[in-house]
């Protein structure tokens, strides 16, 4: 069975289109289905690349792993070359029975964030979306903005670990958490789909709010965009 999540992006890649803009660099709609049929049932295409993308910041790719790069590159091309209905498809069906995610709840455990923020890569990479304007707020089903949250806990240490400053994560009139703990601290505040997109490197495309003692706002936004 399909969940909410799932469906949702399925639409809004058929509604889109394949060589649609998303946030993501370098990646057209159809680029981005490749990932997400990768994610969900070729580990043989999708753990190599991970590692490969890890690595190369910090160290050439072993050869054993560079082999294992140039097969998930074939598996990739051959995905890319179907039919864009079918492709979108294939990740509409939902990963392989023998997978972890094929049970509802570690489905939308392992993939709520991700479907969310792959959405707004869409959404918001298009010509005719306006931060300013209410009709281009998407409207959150029941219970998402809650999980949203608290994937939102977990994954926010890990995106500000090397922040040079602390930082706190609030939503207006709602909760609130430390990622980073440090002498000086920025608080970003925004609502908790924005902050999730954030945290998540949509950095450009989040409406939050950095305030804090100007040095030390100063001094993280210097290298947020690395983080």
């Amino acid at each position: 069975m399909t969940g909410p999540d799932r469906a949702h992006l399925t639409d809004l890649l058929l509604e889109a289109g394949p060589d649609a803009p998303t946030l993501c660099e370098g990646w057209d709609a159809r680029e981005l289905a490749v990932h997400l049929v990768v994610r969900d049932g070729r580990p043989d295409a999708f753990v190599p690349r991970q590692l490969s993308e890890r690595l190369e910041a910090r160290s050439a790719v072993p050869p054993v792993l560079a082999r294992a790069v140039a097969h998930a590159d074939v598996v990739e091309a051959q995905l890319r070359s179907l039919p864009f209905a079918e492709l979108v498809q294939r990740f509409r069906s939902g990963p392989p029975r023998w997978t972890p995610q094929a049970l509802p709840q570690l489905e939308a455990l392992a993939n709520g964030l991700e479907f969310y923020v792959h959405g707004q890569d869409l959404r918001r990479a298009a010509p005719s979306w306006d931060p300013t304007d209410p009709a281009s707020a998407e409207e959150l089903r029941p219970g998402q903005r809650e999980a949203l949250w608290r994937s939102l806990r977990a994954v926010a240490r890990l995106a500000y670990r090397r922040s040079p400053v602390g930082v706190a994560l609030v939503v207006p009139a709602g909760p609130q958490v430390v990622a980073v703990r440090r002498d000086r601290q920025v608080v970003l505040t925004g609502e908790v789909e924005e902050l999730v997109l954030h945290a998540t490197g949509r950095r450009g495309a989040a409406q939050v709010e950095i305030s804090g003692p100007t040095d030390a706002v100063a001094e993280f936004s210097a290298v947020v965009q690395q983080l």
